[in-house]
């Protein structure tokens, strides 16, 4: 009998075991854990497209270009641990993901009013942003200023366009600087 009730307390706390492997696997770790600095990123340092965003990630806020190359709607999305260490800390946490996805817009006038824009489903490009709190890529031209910058076109969103980040993204973030190079005014759910 004694030999049956151990059996069965074993076979009890395997079980949890396996539960609980296959929770943390649903549930993910947030990007800046300490087995992984961001599933964006490989050793190199080469960051790669986060396919899921739209509906992994939260959408942090948006701003309306009205005209010029960038015109049309900018969405911004994070990771949900991003923004509650935010919260926490005022600060984006190690290892944490900022996309930015330009898509075209239109006008039309509508029972709320004449000339409403919304968005519409031509893609322009995404900016990909993963902070590096610990300056990992020294040497690496997509890395500097706290963060890894990548530009994704619409026609192949495998390849980062971008080959330097202070000659291809740094300037339009240059005011920005003090908040750490991120335009935060635009995202209230980082305060709420």
């Amino acid at each position: 009998m004694r030999g049956v009730i151990d059996t069965v307390a074993w076979l009890a706390i395997a079980a949890a075991g396996l539960v609980m492997i296959a929770y943390v696997g649903l549930v993910g770790s947030p990007a800046w854990s300490d087995d992984s600095f961001s599933p964006y990123v490989d050793e190199t340092g080469a960051i790669s497209f986060p396919e899921d965003f739209r509906t992994t990630m939260v959408h942090l806020g948006s701003w309306f270009v009205p005209s010029g190359d960038a015109s049309g709607f900018h969405d911004v999305y994070t990771e949900k641990e991003t923004v509650e260490a935010f919260r926490e800390t005022g600060k984006f946490p190690d290892g944490a993901t900022i996309v930015k996805e330009l898509r075209a817009s239109k006008s039309g006038s509508y029972t709320t009013g004449s000339n409403i824009s919304y968005e519409t489903d031509g893609l322009k490009q995404w900016f990909v942003m993963i902070k590096d709190t610990d300056g990992r890529f020294k040497g690496n031209s997509l890395w500097g200023e706290g963060w890894g910058w990548a530009l994704y076109k619409p026609d192949n969103p495998t390849k980062n366009v971008a080959s330097n980040f202070r000659a291809d993204c740094l300037g339009c973030h240059i005011p920005a600087k003090k908040n750490d190079w991120i335009y935060t005014e635009a995202y209230p759910i980082l305060k709420e």
